[in-house]
């Protein structure tokens, strides 16, 4: 006796299902587990001094510590080895925002120390050796600028700020 004929189409459905199921749960679980990423990317891979975008995350939990990586996302022909950048922080309520300057190694030994792909590499370095903790609740706002002497700075196609909740206290 013939099978029927549309199982085969029930039965891609059930995998195409399956899959969208198992994205959905991966991505919730990126954001209930404490990982925020915001990404800000420059027309034509020009990051102008002038240019300094705000990185906004709705900060809930206030018991956990975060670790804060600075992502930045450059092609092979950057021409340095690293890059200087300020970042400002503002918290809820705060009229002032606090501000510290970096320098994020980029190449060592003439190697590029991030991920990469044919010419396209990113990094996530991290900013703070000690974890934050927010003290509250609300939105917080990060300003990025480069500081570097070349303006504007060739060659990198995006920044960001990465929070990720930390394991330590």
């Amino acid at each position: 006796m013939p099978r029927y004929t549309a199982f085969p189409i029930f039965a891609t459905m059930k995998h195409v299902l399956a899959v969208c199921a198992l994205l959905t749960i991966g991505a919730w679980s990126c954001i209930s587990s404490g990982l925020f990423e915001k990404n800000v990317t420059f027309r034509d891979h020009s990051w102008t001094s002038s240019e300094k975008p705000v990185i906004s995350f709705d900060i809930r939990d206030t018991t956990s510590s975060y670790n804060i990586f600075f992502v930045v996302r450059h092609t092979d022909a950057y021409h340095f080895n690293n890059l200087w950048v300020r970042v400002s922080s503002k918290g809820p309520g705060d009229s002032v925002a606090s501000a510290q300057r970096f320098d994020l190694p980029l190449a060592s030994q003439n190697k590029w120390t991030g991920t990469g792909m044919d010419d396209i590499f990113e990094h996530r370095i991290l900013l703070s050796r000690q974890p934050v903790r927010f003290p509250k609740p609300g939105r917080y706002d990060f300003t990025l600028e480069h500081i570097m002497r070349e303006n504007p700075l060739q060659e990198v196609m995006n920044v960001g700020i990465r929070l990720e909740k930390s394991a330590r206290p």
